[in-house]
């Protein structure tokens, strides 16, 4: 999806451009997720069907900051995001990559001035970014995350998905049918039904709602998030699926993998010991009320969580449990992993000539 930011403004030096999607077998791809909170790269090798990860850079940036109130990007905030895009501009020709893709998300979407952003981006940083919409971000996160959906052969095996990325300024949620996984643990086709963009996410609840809100705030988040949510559960019939014990959900985002991380009690954050982990809906709850009762203070120097994403921490665990309130599956298997390998994946396979799950 290409959004022709490729050229430099008016008047501007560009850097050296970046290279597009090409190359084979062996070599170096890279992924940008410039997203409301966070900018991400991640750099890999294709190695056969999968690739292998040589490099790894995320920042916060909160680009979303005071976009609820004023509708546009500050000055502050676009500057923090150039000087981590610039890093991560370093690095991708340090690796000499054969291909790259830069997506950014719903801060940029939202913004009145996010397509101007994305052109200066391209004039200081020399990196081009597609402005992708609700449903392509959702299904990126969903090829990222499709090795998590394989089930083993066993009774009544799960025939659909749910996919949960909650973000800085929205929270996606991919509906998806599952086909034969082939052998035990093989990752099962994927088909996506739908999905929906809610308009809920950790910096956007932060502006509206506060650090720790009362708990009226909290009845009334987890009632807006359910209002937005329901009428998508009920046209597709998601919780008789559910009833029916037919699902299998999958949670990818900084408040899930961070709740993994505080319920296994690690001492520092440990992907090894996070992705895969399964979360029952029971502490999810728990663990989200005794972070609730830390406050701000206590969670930053919770060694999960620290100083950046203390105040970001209980709105992302209200939308986490309103989803799960209103979708009873009753566990979610843990991905710290998403949209970005999703690009991988992508760039891989249009070199060569495949299509990415």
């Amino acid at each position: 999806m290409a959004d022709g930011l490729g050229v430099a403004a008016k008047g501007a030096v560009a850097p050296p451009a970046m290279p597009r999607p090409g190359g084979r077998d062996g070599a170096v791809y890279a992924a940008l997720d410039l997203g409301t909170n966070n900018c991400r790269m991640l750099a890999a090798r294709a190695t056969g069907d999968g690739f292998a990860v040589v490099d790894a850079y995320s920042r916060t940036v909160r680009l979303g900051d005071r976009l609820l109130q004023d509708g546009r990007l500050s000055e502050r905030a676009m500057a923090r995001a150039i000087v981590a895009l610039r890093v991560c501009a370093q690095r991708i020709r340090r690796h000499e990559v054969a291909g790259v893709r830069g997506v950014a998300t719903e801060a940029c979407r939202r913004a009145s001035n996010g397509r101007s952003f994305l052109a200066r981006v391209v004039a200081e940083t020399g990196l081009s970014f597609d402005l992708i919409d609700a449903r392509e971000e959702a299904e990126l996160a969903l090829a990222g995350c499709a090795p998590l959906f394989a089930v083993a052969a066993a009774v009544a095996p799960p025939t659909h998905g749910l996919l949960v990325d909650i973000g800085g300024g929205s929270t996606q949620i991919a509906w998806v049918a599952l086909g034969p996984a082939g052998a035990s643990g093989a990752t099962p086709a994927l088909h996506t039904i739908d999905t929906v963009s809610l308009p809920f996410g950790v910096v956007t609840l932060l502006e509206r709602w506060g650090t720790d809100p009362d708990p009226e705030s909290d009845r009334a988040m987890r009632a807006d998030v359910a209002a937005h949510l329901a009428p998508f559960a009920a046209r597709h019939a998601i919780g008789a699926a559910i009833e029916a014990g037919r699902v299998h959900m999958v949670g990818t985002s900084g408040t899930v993998t961070m709740l993994a991380s505080v319920a296994q009690g690690l001492g520092r954050y440990n992907r090894i010991r996070v992705d895969r982990y399964v979360l029952d809906f029971s502490a999810i709850h728990a663990h989200s009320a005794e972070l609730a009762h830390l406050g701000t203070a206590g969670r930053a120097l919770h060694p999960c969580i620290g100083r950046e994403r203390a105040d970001l921490t209980v709105g992302g665990c209200i939308v986490l449990q309103a989803i799960c309130d209103l979708l009873p599956v009753g566990r979610l298997t843990v991905a710290d992993r998403g949209l970005r390998e999703g690009i991988l994946l992508g760039l891989m396979a249009s070199a060569r000539g495949t299509v990415a799950v």
